[in-house]
């Protein structure tokens, strides 16, 4: 669980960051769940795209993935969600707070 003070920190690390995935109309399917697993393996922070298309709104699928991959919600602001979650990967730089 994430305090405050270390939520901000991620939101303001994500701030910098491009979306690398996109949630559309097919919403959040097995094999986006892997790819972002991996991607939060790779770099323990994940800016997400919700499209207006998705059908749900960013809140909902920012819960949904969190409880799916095991991550923690940082933060949903506007269409873009933020997702973190600590590597277990050697060689991984890992956000320190």
């Amino acid at each position: 669980m994430l305090s405050g003070k270390q939520r901000a920190a991620l939101r303001a690390a994500a701030n910098g960051l491009d979306a690398w995935f996109q949630v559309g109309k097919g919403g959040v399917n097995d094999n986006m769940a892997a790819d972002l697993s991996a991607a939060l393996d790779a770099h323990e922070l994940v800016k997400i795209t919700v499209l207006k298309t998705a059908g749900a709104a960013p809140k909902e699928i920012l819960r949904e993935l969190s409880v799916r991959l095991g991550a923690e919600e940082v933060a949903a602001t506007g269409n873009k969600i933020v997702l973190y979650r600590r590597s277990e990967k050697e060689g991984v730089k890992h956000i320190e707070f």
